[in-house]
């Protein structure tokens, strides 16, 4: 791939390529933006049929990280690391050490936290070398398991898109057909059973659907069959893709809102699934509930505090909602332009203070 190409059409700052030959290190940091402040992405460890592949990998993830902050109202940039190698069979203390010192020369320009592949205790590592890192163990300043609180910014973001939907945000009596049962849909399927939603659920693991069944009294389907079930709200919280060709005209909901990653194939789906009149909450901004919170962390973690911010989520899904209305788009493409409206706002009002202080040292000669 051309590099410097690559990174000049989608304005990328910064590409970090960090080795350490005692640890079998290979990382590359990707920081897309630092408009709104120090970039904030988790770290990657995952085995890249090559070196390309990582290094776009980490440069796409990179720039969903900016939207992500920017839509989410934190004063962060975007930014994302991937390791190579298998997370398995590969690890060592040394190697994470060594990563949290390539971090630290960065002085605050990139803050690391967890993602695919690596744990709580490898952001301990990491903060043995860097202040730079969230995520980390309770005892250091954590805010603990992300999970309940990502559950919780899904369940207020659903909320918004049942009264853009139907009228009132009450979801009770709505039948809601969740995909996955994880730790996270587990915890959104408590909130939603505890307000009287009924719940249709799937998921690959018969444990974690039997546990739903048990705890919610939801009712089981096949993998295949979630698309298809009679609900009013659908609720991605596994893979990504599902929004595609096959699936699309076996919906029969007036809802999508999950937590799952990427959940249009491409971006046609989501034009598709706006024109049939289905009501999309877009899958970055309804699931920052974990970001919101580990950022909290930056400020000395304060739950209340948190928890007041990811509640916000319902007023974010709101303003996409609006922004769709008024520029007659679909919620996904107005996702995008409400955190390139933000960027933009503040990298005007900061290019008009240089110019203020320009104009002032002028004066002084």
């Amino acid at each position: 791939m051309e590099i410097f190409k690559y990174m000049e059409t989608e304005d990328y700052e910064q590409l970090v390529i960090c080795q350490d030959k005692t640890s079998g290190l290979k990382a590359i940091i990707a920081i897309h933006d630092t408009t709104l402040g120090p970039a904030l992405g988790g770290t990657r460890m995952w085995t890249y049929a090559s070196e390309a592949e990582a290094i776009e990998d980490a440069l796409r993830l990179a720039k969903g990280m900016t939207y992500k902050n920017a839509a989410a109202g934190l004063n962060l940039g975007g930014g994302k690391t991937v390791i190579i190698g298998n997370p398995k069979t590969d690890k060592n203390d040394e190697m994470f050490r060594a990563f949290g010192r390539f971090i630290e020369g960065l002085n605050g320009r990139y803050i690391t936290a967890e993602d695919v592949g690596t744990t709580e205790e490898d952001m301990d590592l990491i903060h043995l070398e860097t202040d730079y890192v969230t995520g980390v163990s309770a005892e250091f300043g954590s805010s603990g398991n992300p999970s309940p609180v990502t559950a919780f910014g899904v369940y207020k973001g659903m909320k918004a898109a049942a009264k853009e939907a139907f009228g009132s945000d009450s979801l009770e009596g709505k039948t809601v057909a969740v995909q996955g049962v994880g730790n996270v849909a587990y915890k959104l399927c408590q909130y939603l059973h505890e307000e009287g939603a009924k719940l249709i659920v799937t998921d690959i693991n018969k444990e974690a659907v039997q546990r739903a069944v048990d705890a919610f009294g939801a009712t089981a389907v096949g993998i295949d069959e979630i698309y298809s079930q009679d609900a009013d709200i659908f609720a991605p919280c596994a893979l990504g893709a599902i929004i595609n060709d096959e699936t699309i005209p076996q919906l029969k909901v007036k809802v999508i809102a999950g937590s799952a990653n990427n959940q249009l194939k491409n971006p046609e789906h989501g034009d598709m699934i706006h024109e049939m009149g289905i009501v999309y909450a877009p899958d970055y901004v309804i699931n920052s509930g974990g970001v919101i919170n580990v950022a909290d962390e930056l400020a000395g973690y304060n739950r209340e505090r948190a928890m007041k911010r990811v509640a916000g989520i319902y007023d974010t899904i709101e303003k996409i909602f609006e922004i769709s209305k008024r520029d007659n788009i679909p919620t996904y493409v107005a996702a995008d332009r409400l955190a390139e409206e933000r960027i933009a706002r503040v990298a005007k009002s900061r290019s008009q203070f240089l110019q203020n202080e320009k104009s002032v040292l002028s004066r002084r000669k």
